[in-house]
């Protein structure tokens, strides 16, 4: 007897249908699964096996073949074992054909049936409503956040024979409600809790206004990473389709399934010593790396000089197209990667160069070496410069400033008016996303301001990747102040932080 159940397997951050078809005939007991590499076939093969012994279920005297179809797809068995099962019971009669119908069944099975979590809930949820099937049966731990979407019923099951109860309506499970959305992982990080540095807080405004890149240089000790962990807290919430996209993608490579829609920006800070395969994703099933996982926040690289140049490299062109393409030689995979770069590094090899406290012992040979790690054209990327001075005692004194909400405000009216001039397209949500085209249309600067910017073009010796540059920044600072137009106060602010002026080797002032 011949049963057929749809299934799916993770592809990069969404999911693709996989159709089982199960065969049952009378023969040696043996399970043939074809569709899955041979290691990958035999753990399905064993786990299913043991899951339909210890729920009660025999197949003595049976020869059973399963195709999972397309043959050329490749598949996480983990997520097609509840398929399977339940696609083998209604070929031995013990499940009416009719029954699986109109559901998509995903699942992992234990060797007694149970069943365990599996990666990707949402984009399951995408794609059954996408198939048109009303109903998604998941393990229960990942009901949650599969049902956070919506349009799909989601009815979580704990067992093999909870589903198979549920096919033949013998006890039939309620779908499941959506859980509350999480709680911001850095609500409790506020802005005013950073003495001083007030610089550094303006450009940290002005990164999260117009999703600029930043860069900090500071000796160790001056705050640079008390300050980054702030910036998710000033970066208004994500959208619902930011939401989703953030989710998909957590939900893919997280241990713990998420337990509904992310609503706050991510922040990730990799170890300088990570890959660039950790970087950008990959492996046999390819993963999102950590530009992915940033995806919609902030990418913090800490002690920047210290990260291998090939990763350092492999992110130019995530900065310039917003998602990371992982080519296999089966497929190519492609998953979003839109964040805020926030870099930090020390301004020497020993960090106390400009530091009126320390002595720095640096050669300008060394100082050069050290700073060379990091190859122009990602410098080129990155359109907020800032030095981070060591704080004096009076700074760690002094009150306490503006909060992370005051701020937000800011950040929001400033992001609003982006949108009200983009159209809300998604193409260009923010100034830092603005094509050449679109800093000539949206970011003219008046007379006196074009006058200001011919002289630092001359005396600068700009490109004309800075001058755009310089005038996206100035279109934010606009946009905080609340003016259509480009004035010189705001070309100059940009000009400033567009171009950090260090102190040489040797000096301690």
């Amino acid at each position: 007897m011949l049963a057929r159940l749809a299934s799916a397997t993770p592809w990069g951050v969404d999911a693709r249908s996989v159709l089982i078809e199960v065969d049952v005939r009378n023969g040696r007991p043996w399970i043939e699964i074809l569709g899955l590499s041979g290691a990958s076939a035999r753990e399905s093969r064993e786990r299913v096996r043991a899951a339909l012994r210890s729920s009660g279920f025999e197949l003595r005297g049976k020869t059973v073949v399963v195709n999972l179809a397309p043959l050329d797809l490749r598949k996480e068995p983990g997520h097609l074992d509840l398929g399977v099962a339940l696609a083998l019971l209604s070929a031995l009669g013990k499940v009416p054909a009719e029954a699986l119908g109109g559901r998509l069944v995903c699942g992992e099975l234990g060797l007694d049936g149970a069943m365990r979590p599996v990666r990707g809930a949402l984009a399951l949820a995408e794609l059954a409503a996408s198939e048109g099937l009303p109903e998604l049966i998941v393990p229960t731990a990942n009901a949650s956040e599969a049902g956070a979407l919506g349009g799909v019923r989601v009815i979580p099951v704990r067992s093999l024979s909870e589903a198979v109860d549920h096919l033949l309506a013998r006890s039939v499970i309620p779908a499941a409600p959506a859980l509350e959305p999480l709680e911001p992982v850095n609500s409790r990080l506020d802005l005013s809790e950073v003495r001083g540095n007030e610089i550094a807080k303006r450009a940290l405004e002005l990164a999260a206004a117009g999703s600029h890149n930043l860069l900090m240089i500071g000796p160790p000790g001056s705050g640079k990473t008390m300050l980054a962990r702030r910036l998710p807290g000033i970066l208004p919430p994500l959208s619902r389709p930011q939401q989703v996209a953030v989710t998909k993608i957590h939900s893919r490579v997280g241990e713990q399934p998420p337990t509904g829609l992310i609503t706050q920006p991510p922040f990730r800070c990799p170890h300088p010593s990570v890959s660039t395969a950790g970087l950008l994703g990959g492996g046999p099933h390819p993963r999102p790396g950590e530009l992915s996982l940033a995806h919609g926040g902030v990418l913090f690289l800490d002690e920047l000089p210290e990260f291998r140049r090939d990763a350092l490299s492999s992110l130019r062109q995530p900065l310039e197209e917003g998602e990371v393409a992982v080519v296999r030689s089966c497929a190519r995979v492609q998953f979003p990667a839109s964040f805020i770069l926030l870099a930090a590094m020390a301004p020497c090899p020993c960090g106390h160069l400009g530091d009126p406290r320390h002595e720095c012992r640096c050669t300008p040979q060394l100082v050069e070496r050290y700073r060379s790690r990091i190859f122009q054209p990602l410098l080129e990327r990155i359109d907020i410069h800032v030095e981070v001075p060591p704080l004096s005692l009076l700074d760690l004194k002094g009150p306490p400033g503006e909060t992370s909400a005051e701020v937000a405000q800011r950040v929001l009216r400033a992001r609003e008016a982006q949108q009200e001039r983009f159209g809300g397209t998604c193409s260009t949500p923010t100034n830092a996303a603005m094509s050449e085209e679109g800093v000539l249309r949206h970011a003219v600067p008046d007379t006196h301001a074009l006058r200001l910017l011919d002289t630092a073009f001359e005396r600068l010796k700009l490109s004309a990747r800075g001058v755009a540059r310089i005038l996206r920044v100035a279109r934010t600072i606009a946009d905080l102040d609340g003016i259509d137009e480009i004035r010189s106060a705001h070309v100059a602010e940009a000009i400033g932080w567009a171009h950090v002026h260090r102190p040489r080797a040797g000096a301690t002032a």
